[in-house]
């Protein structure tokens, strides 16, 4: 088969579209002849490579794909040849604590498609069944694909860590990206006041087509300022920084008193500091959210099939331009979801 793919850590110029050999599904596993897959960030950091995080090499990268299972393992009952189905990346055990409480993002062995082993950006992918979500039949390839990973992430920081309700207030940030734009619509869909930043008009006009009700440019203006002169001093109930140090600070500044700070990520790094002082005289909560349950996947992804949701699409690429869908993601360009289809498919 043809696959993405990188035998050393680096910038774009490691990434290939080759030869590698076709996958044989596992016991628990189905194979999946890919008919879309979908870029996050994570595949731009998995690429250039992550502490702690020693890959398998050549590394296949992808953790969003949709296709039509081909096979499966002797001990697959949930699946058949046939099926139209979506890969959703975060993997657990299924025995441990917390998954035994349901809990599987919290799983004792949880790892991700596409980072911690080899990714869905290929023709053909093999992967454990309890990873797949039935994608009805009137669901395009590209919607299937792009939706999962931003979806569920975004739907477990409101829905679940944050537990927002209508009438609250939030703040996101990056409002434009596959993660942020999909928290606009899950939060306009929960009721509250969206408040969203992004570094462009263009940006900020996709945000409020998106539901946010107030824009913010934080290339222009100081996000912080204009949040105080917003909300007359008072701050948001729950703010969404997946960021990281350049806006940590601010970000709890932004918020009102008894407010949530949630995190899915820090893509300017991992390490800030955190003013103890505001924290415990505002009486902010500070949430970790990582990925979703098996059941919260379905729940959001419910919500996309149906139409309530909708994966907005930046551009879609032949997997052999993977090095140029990279750089989209890199520097910032556009807006929403970047896919990539098999040369085959096109």
């Amino acid at each position: 088969m043809q696959a993405v793919q990188f035998t050393e850590h680096g910038d774009r110029d490691v990434i290939e579209y080759g030869d590698f050999p076709d996958p044989e599904p596992g016991k628990d596993e189905a194979l999946v002849d890919v008919k879309a897959g979908a870029l996050n960030h994570l595949d731009v950091f998995t690429r250039r490579g992550l502490p702690g995080v020693d890959l398998e090499m050549p590394h296949i990268p992808g953790s969003d794909a949709a296709g039509v299972v081909t096979d499966v393992g002797e001990d697959v009952t949930r699946v058949e040849v046939g099926d139209r189905v979506a890969v959703t990346a975060g993997v657990s055990c299924g025995e441990c604590e917390f998954c035994r409480h349901g809990e599987h993002s919290l799983c004792e062995s949880y790892h991700l498609i596409g980072e911690h082993v080899r990714g869905v950006h290929a023709e053909q992918a093999a992967v454990p069944a309890a990873n797949l979500v039935p994608v009805p039949d009137d669901i395009d390839w590209v919607t299937a694909a792009a939706a999962p990973l931003t979806f569920q992430t975004a739907w477990r920081m409101l829905m679940t860590r944050a537990d927002i309700e209508a009438g609250e207030s939030i703040l996101i940030l990056g409002a434009s990206g596959g993660v942020g734009q999909a928290a606009v619509q899950i939060a306009d869909y929960a009721g509250a006041e969206v408040y969203a930043t992004a570094s462009t008009d263009e940006k900020l006009a996709y945000a409020e087509e998106c539901g946010a009700d107030h824009t913010i440019n934080y290339a222009e203006n100081d996000f912080a300022s204009e949040m105080r002169e917003l909300t007359d001093g008072r701050g948001v109930d729950v703010v969404v920084d997946y960021v990281g140090p350049e806006t940590w600070d601010d970000s709890t500044k932004c918020l009102a008193k008894g407010g949530r700070l949630v995190t899915c990520g820090a893509t300017t790094g991992p390490k800030a500091e955190t003013n103890i002082n505001r924290v415990f005289w505002k009486q902010i909560d500070i949430l970790g959210s990582t990925m979703a349950t098996l059941g919260e996947v379905d729940d959001v992804l419910s919500l996309v099939w149906d139409g309530t949701f909708e994966p907005r699409i930046r551009e879609t690429l032949p997997m052999s331009e993977a090095t140029r869908a990279h750089g989209m993601l890199e520097d910032r360009e556009g807006f929403g979801k970047v896919v990539v289809i098999p040369d085959s498919e096109r």
